[in-house]
């Protein structure tokens, strides 16, 4: 196992959550502000950013689903495939944690993803699973058919999300996001429904995938 490549997705996903949390944060701070577009923006140039610092070492995935995807589609062994998760989740909790040591618990519980008013448990994991199943997709097709745009469509894929999922589940579509926050801020009451919509929807997103190329010509 390259330890290079798992300090890679430590790295990127610290990055790429200390700067959506503190989005989320920021729009807390400062009066009247457009909270979704901040929070959609915020996470999705976080990811960019983590892109650029450590996505040519590990190949930038920050997030076990897209880890459970890239493993059912054989790019990543089961070995590596644990250690980018734990990985990610250690640089989750570390961006958790810097918010925790710079502001209070109660300022990271305010980051932690959980349905909205009026959504069920069940609808919230619902949604969740159909929109992993989605960035996922995108991520497997674009790395494979176009990769040198992946840089740009991945970020701004996850805005899209963000912008749709926000005010319906806090929008996750990444165990470790939730996980840091939830572990950090306190309250795990939600937190299932965000390491199983998203292990769901990493399955259904890679079998989109293959259902729509499983050819020669795409293999």
């Amino acid at each position: 196992m390259d330890t290079r490549k798992l300090l890679a997705e430590l790295v990127g996903t610290f990055v790429f959550f200390l700067v959506g949390l503190l989005s989320v944060l920021s729009t807390k701070a400062f009066g009247p502000v457009p909270d979704l577009l901040v929070i959609a923006l915020g996470f999705g140039l976080g990811l960019f950013a983590a892109i650029q610092i450590a996505g040519a070492v590990s190949g930038g995935h920050f997030n076990p689903a897209v880890t459970i995807g890239a493993l059912l589609d054989k790019r990543i062994d089961p070995v590596t495939a644990a250690g980018y998760i734990v990985a990610q989740v250690i640089g989750g909790i570390g961006a958790a944690a810097f918010v925790l040591v710079m502001s209070n618990q109660a300022a990271v519980a305010g980051t932690r993803t959980h349905p909205g008013t009026g959504i069920s448990d069940i609808q919230a994991l619902v949604i969740e699973a159909v929109f992993t199943a989605i960035f996922v997709a995108v991520i497997l097709t674009v790395t494979k058919l176009d990769p040198d745009k992946a840089f740009v469509v991945i970020p701004l894929t996850l805005v899209a999300i963000h912008l749709a999922l926000v005010p319906i589940t806090g929008s996750s579509v990444n165990p470790a996001r939730s996980i840091a926050s939830a572990v950090i801020g306190g309250d795990l009451g939600s937190l299932w429904i965000y390491i199983v919509g998203p292990v769901v929807g990493a399955i259904g997103g890679w079998a989109v995938f293959r259902a729509l190329f499983d050819d020669p010509a795409h293999a």
